[in-house]
């Protein structure tokens, strides 16, 4: 079981400002194989990576919440010295848009924590890596389900809630994908193999964070993606 972050971070890290950070990640039977192993490894390379930044590893704060024909918290928030990668595998369809309602959730409960502890933080992340495509999801475009989903994603950007991102693998429908992701935030086409800069590049993105003033209407700045993703 987790260390909760309310019940150990708190204590050993009350000085440094927070960043939540939901990997929002699809394993639905179409990642099985390279995509699956490749996603196993780069959770790896994300936690070391935070864990080698002295200031990173003590305010960024990690979920885990996977998807298929089910939506699960696989790893509620810790603090990176207690993440520990799950071994994932791949089966089922595609519960995408329940998937991003309960990481929306999740966050707002997150924000409650830490402000029922008077700790600065900044606008939570939500990372959804997918290679949804129309068939085998849980919304079609335009019906209520994609409405709602996509009235709180636009609704996280207008009012500073969170940051979306979403990258599509293999044959992902980026255009699926592009009607969802924020305005600011357009949706990536992960290049091929590309895992592991995936998660190098999101790491880098939290430290870059970690750098100004914390609170949401903080204007982020990340890298450039261009190593391992372009805009669809």
């Amino acid at each position: 079981m987790n260390r909760r972050l309310e019940e150990s971070v708190f204590v050993d890290n009350a000085t440094y400002q927070h960043v939540a950070a939901v990997l929002l990640l699809d394993i639905s039977g179409s990642m099985k194989g390279t995509n699956i192993s490749e996603l196993n490894e780069g959770l790896k390379v994300f936690r070391d990576a935070v864990k080698g930044n002295p200031i990173a590893s003590r305010s960024v704060d990690v979920a885990v919440v996977t998807f298929n024909d089910v939506v699960e918290i696989v790893h509620d928030f810790s603090g990176i010295d207690d993440f520990d990668p799950p071994t994932l595998s791949a089966e089922g369809r595609t519960a995408m848009g329940e998937a991003i309602l309960r990481a929306a959730d999740i966050v707002e409960k997150r924000k409650q924590v830490y402000k029922d502890n008077g700790v600065d933080y900044y606008r939570p992340w939500i990372f959804m890596i997918t290679d949804a495509e129309l068939e085998g999801l849980d919304m079609q475009p335009g019906d209520a389900k994609w409405n709602k989903v996509r009235g709180v994603i636009q609704d996280g950007e207008t009012s500073k809630k969170f940051l979306f991102f979403c990258v599509g693998v293999n044959d992902a429908d980026m255009d699926v994908l592009s009607k969802l992701a924020q305005k600011s935030f357009p949706a990536i086409k992960l290049k091929e193999k590309q895992f592991e800069e995936m998660f190098l590049w999101l790491s880098k993105s939290l430290e870059i964070t970690l750098q100004n003033k914390p609170g949401e209407q903080t204007t982020i700045q990340t890298p450039a993606q261009s190593g391992w993703g372009f805009e669809s």
